[in-house]
């Protein structure tokens, strides 16, 4: 198991390895950074953007929470981490693409398929209850159609993509430059089992990444 002496221990490894090879690169990402795309995944430790898309340092600008959601376009109350972080990316980055991935053995799925959390107080729970209840609409069309078992699970990972991409274009500064072709929007879902990902079309249907 990794604990924080075996990541001080990858930095050591980093500092002569990737660092001394990439040095102008990491030069040039101290003045700044110009990411062409905003990824918006899922906090898992198996689905990490970097990795599954093969980028280096300053490509993509990734936002991660539990399930890959966004929540609403809404004011007052609370703090909005997800929405500071999507106008941080929209309108000072001008990222020109938004890509959102859910994947594979989801735990906040199966959280908002199974109510575990349900009723739970904060810090025992209720946190997550409150996140991915996000979901509840879908959850229940989903359980109408295929029940509760492996079939929902999957149907309901996917789901997160496509209530994910609804939410966003609640946000005023999306569906304008959607219309002035300044900003695309996709959806992804990585199956970890295969490692394969499968990619949204425009009707909101996967289908699988040829190798």
């Amino acid at each position: 198991m990794t604990d924080f002496s075996d990541l001080l221990d990858g930095y050591h490894r980093f500092r002569t390895s990737e660092y001394r090879r990439h040095r102008d690169r990491w030069a040039d990402l101290s003045e700044g950074q110009s990411p062409r795309v905003m990824v918006i995944a899922c906090s898992d430790s198996r689905v990490d953007p970097a990795i599954i898309f093969d980028t280096t340092p300053g490509e993509i600008f990734v936002v991660r929470n539990i399930a890959n959601l966004v929540p609403p376009f809404e004011l007052g109350g609370g703090r909005h981490g997800v929405s500071a972080a999507l106008e941080f990316a929209v309108t000072q980055l001008q990222v020109p693409e938004i890509v959102v991935m859910g994947h594979g053995a989801c735990g906040g799925v199966h959280a908002a398929l199974s109510r575990t959390f349900e009723g739970a107080p904060p810090g025992a729970g209720g946190f997550i209850a409150h996140w991915v209840d996000m979901l509840d609409e879908a959850r229940d069309r989903v359980i109408a159609e295929y029940g509760e078992g492996p079939e929902a699970i999957r149907a309901l990972e996917m789901e997160t993509v496509r209530v994910s991409l609804r939410n966003l274009r609640t946000f005023p500064c999306i569906p304008e430059r959607e219309a002035a072709g300044t900003l695309k929007l996709h959806g992804a879902y990585f199956a970890i089992a295969e490692g394969v990902l499968h990619v949204m079309d425009d009707n909101g249907d996967f289908g699988e990444m040829t190798a």
